[in-house]
């Protein structure tokens, strides 16, 4: 499915900020399932290219901008070919996949989350018929509800509150699979879903299994990414992979706007349906 990707970022600043320093994961690669047409970030209508790679594999970018600035732009837009291969991404041979065994704050598994695993079937005919049943499990057991968590928000937390959104549900894949002794790591990227929350980047996770390689779940739809889903940087968990971060100087309030829109070959180019932004501010 060929799927056409724009993701605006905008940060405004009162009063006006300066010394302003981004790092930016940005930058859709080219995978099992998928393939990068075009693609192209740019900050306030400058392109920016990646200035490394990381160890992981993924594109890596850094911007300055020293003079003051009252608003800051990023986008982020290309156009991906995706392929159906199941969720399989396969073999890595960048990073032993042990290292994503490493439990974080938001990811750290307690009686709840063990209580989960240990409900699944035993592990007779290895760990993938289980990270399946995983998945609904925690599809099956939350209730997708926006506002009732946020990025500080744990795995623990998850299980107890009964509901989150799409990060929640991956830390907490995240966290059961890591309990089982599976590999597993956050991925965020794009959804083609006209029924999903507007102007949202996604997010899901993925495991590795001996034999196969890393496999994407989707516990929010209860499947492996496919031909909807757009990947773009990965990471322990959330505050690990995000897309954009920052440093800002004390004392200078920021008001965050995000617009994404994927859309797809019927879509005759307009965004999908419920296609808007979401705003917040900070300081």
């Amino acid at each position: 499915m060929r799927l056409a990707v724009e993701h605006r970022t905008t940060y405004r600043y009162e009063p006006p900020a300066h010394g302003l320093a981004l790092r930016l994961r940005l930058y859709a690669v080219n995978t099992a399932q998928q393939q990068v047409l075009d693609w192209q970030v740019r900050v306030n209508g400058e392109p920016v290219r990646p200035l490394f790679t990381t160890a992981f594999g993924e594109p890596e970018a850094l911007w300055f901008q020293a003079r003051t600035e009252e608003t800051v732009e990023i986008e982020a837009a290309g156009r991906v070919l995706t392929s159906d291969a199941a969720g399989v991404l396969g073999r890595e041979i960048r990073v032993r996949p042990g290292i994503y065994l490493r439990d974080t704050a938001l990811t750290e598994a307690d009686e709840a989350v063990e209580a989960l695993v240990e409900s699944l079937a035993p592990a007779e005919d290895g760990p993938l018929p289980r990270l399946h049943a995983l998945n609904t499990a925690i599809h099956e057991t939350l209730d997708y509800r926006a506002g009732v968590t946020d990025a500080t928000t744990t795995a623990p937390q998850v299980v107890a509150l009964g509901a989150g959104v799409c990060q929640d549900y991956a830390h907490l894949f995240i966290a059961a699979a890591r309990a089982m002794e599976v590999p597993a790591r956050y991925v965020v990227g794009y959804l083609h879903d006209a029924e999903a929350p507007p102007g949202e980047t996604h997010a899901w996770a993925e495991a590795h299994v001996e034999g196969l390689g890393w496999i994407g779940f989707d516990p929010v739809h209860n499947v492996c990414p496919a031909l909807t889903h757009v990947r773009l940087a990965s990471g322990f968990d959330a505050a690990d992979a995000a897309p954009i971060r920052g440093t800002l100087h004390p004392g200078v309030e920021e008001s965050l706007t995000v617009s994404v829109s994927v859309t797809g070959p019927d879509a005759g180019g307009q965004p999908p349906a419920g296609s808007q932004a979401q705003s917040q501010t900070r300081s």
